[in-house]
């Protein structure tokens, strides 16, 4: 099913026993995060605070955070049903027969009908505050040590000046004043690029940043999306059916018609602030920096808005199943450039960038480097500290299997390999910022070829009609 709005997803989770409201006073600073992060670290509700000291607006959090919310967010049982649909769209040879043509014609249009519909009108802008007055949005301190109060779940909205193009990411943004923010954004985002292309041109950016929305487009603004792609087509896609998009009240971008909140204003070209520290996901305190500044021209909202939120730190967080969420569903793609690929795991405690555990159909000598090495080629992959390759009939999902078979597998002179490259700007221990060095580790079983002489050793397996034995006569043994 595909949610019209956060409001009405809120109302499918309390229909399904997710949702706890807490109607008692509680504070955006740091009391909101620490039950939020008991919640998520237990696999609780998703929770409602109706009354958030200072504001006049309620919180919704935890929203994404266990695998089974996550997808009934997205309308699935299980994000693999997503992966499946994109390999319905991805053409496996180029259409040869009439009737071949005609179904590729079908998906293209099927394509096109997730076009983002555009509105005279919506809820996003009953209401229109000018001037605006951030410091009225319930906007969490998330950890004792940050610099002041964040927004951490929108969905900042920018244009390419060159070609028009629209783009949504999720950058956390740090609230100063009534009208000021900061953008952190990091140089490898869409959002970050389009903002160095108006500072060639001299000019200021229009930038609208989206609280709120269907559980969809929110998920799309943290896809790793192709160049060039559009997140609200994405939405679209995942929604199966479009998104409903108005022009902001003072910028010239198309914005989800049925957001809680929408601050629009423009990004100086040349102002920028100290921003940080700031609690990350990586679970340490990110340093503080300059970073450009927003100056709000304008609030437009719902009647009766709710504002979103999470929590990022040690995981497991919110994030983590949102990251889930992409690993599962880009893989068919990973696949079509590398089918070699038999599964891929981001595990929790590698935080997205750390570690990326593999398993592929080994064809040929050396061919664990050759992944690696494409795979550090290949998007925000390029951003993976530790790539561990594994056969194909090992489960990398399970993290126990996985170490087990490298610290097995591996003479670590012949095994590991080395190179350096981009890195993520939160990765701590890289001696400079942004680049540094990156290890893989090859685990599969070895070959002759590969310079190993003995015989590998035969992995210990009981037999399957003993296996069978033992699980028909489970209950007679006393089990």
């Amino acid at each position: 099913m595909a949610f019209q709005d956060l409001q009405n997803y809120i109302e499918a989770l309390e229909a399904r026993s997710e949702l706890k409201r807490i109607s008692v006073p509680v504070d955006p600073v740091l009391e909101i995060t620490e039950i939020a992060d008991r919640m998520v670290k237990s696999g609780g509700p998703a929770l409602l605070f109706e009354q958030a000291k200072g504001s006049p607006y309620p919180v919704a959090i935890n929203l994404f955070g266990t695998p089974d919310r996550a997808c009934f967010a997205l309308g699935v049982h299980s994000f693999d049903e997503i992966a499946a649909r994109i390999v319905e769209l991805i053409p496996q040879a180029p259409p040869d027969s009439l009737f071949d043509k005609m179904k590729f014609l079908l998906k293209l249009k099927e394509i096109a009908s997730f076009q983002p519909k555009k509105v005279g009108s919506g809820p996003a802008q009953e209401i229109v505050e000018q001037p605006p007055n951030l410091l009225a949005l319930p906007v969490l301190t998330c950890w004792p040590k940050d610099a002041g109060r964040f927004i951490t779940l929108p969905l900042v909205f920018t244009k390419n000046p060159r070609t028009g193009q629209q783009n949504a990411g999720m950058y956390r943004i740090q609230i100063t004043s009534e009208n000021k923010a900061i953008m952190h954004w990091h140089v490898h985002h869409d959002g970050a690029h389009n903002f160095r292309l108006h500072q060639e041109m001299g000019r200021d950016m229009d930038v609208a940043i989206v609280l709120g929305g269907d559980p969809a487009t929110i998920y799309a603004a943290t896809a790793p999306l192709p160049q060039g792609i559009d997140e609200l087509i994405f939405a679209g896609f995942l929604r199966r059916e479009p998104v409903e998009v108005l022009r902001g009240t003072t910028v010239d971008l198309l914005l989800p018609a049925h957001a809680e909140f929408i601050l629009e204003g423009t990004v100086s070209a040349t102002e920028t602030k100290l921003e940080g520290p700031f609690g990350d996901h990586t679970g340490f305190y990110s340093d503080a920096d300059e970073y450009p500044v927003i100056h709000i021209k304008a609030v437009t909202r719902r009647k009766t808005p709710v504002y979103p939120a999470t929590i990022v730190g040690r995981p497991p967080m919110e994030d983590y199943y949102l990251g889930k969420a992409t690993e599962r569903i880009f893989l068919p793609l990973m696949k079509l450039q590398l089918p070699e690929i038999a599964d891929i795991n981001l595990p929790g405690e590698g935080v997205f960038h750390n570690c990326v555990m593999v398993s592929i159909k080994k064809e040929y000598p050396g061919h664990a480097r050759k992944v690696a090495s494409a795979l550090w080629g290949m998007g925000q992959m390029m951003f993976a500290k530790v790539i561990i390759i594994v056969d194909e009939d090992v489960d990398v999902q399970n993290c126990s299997e996985v170490a087990w078979k490298a610290l097995s597998n591996t003479d670590p002179e012949r095994d590991t390999f080395f190179t350096r490259g981009p890195l993520d700007v939160l990765d701590h221990s890289a001696p400079v910022p942004l680049f540094g060095s990156k290890i893989g580790i090859d685990a599969t079983r070895k070959w002759r070829e590969e310079g190993h002489g003995r015989a590998w050793p035969e992995e210990i397996r009981m037999t399957e009609d003993i296996k069978s034995l033992v699980s028909r006569r489970w209950k007679e043994y006393g089990f």
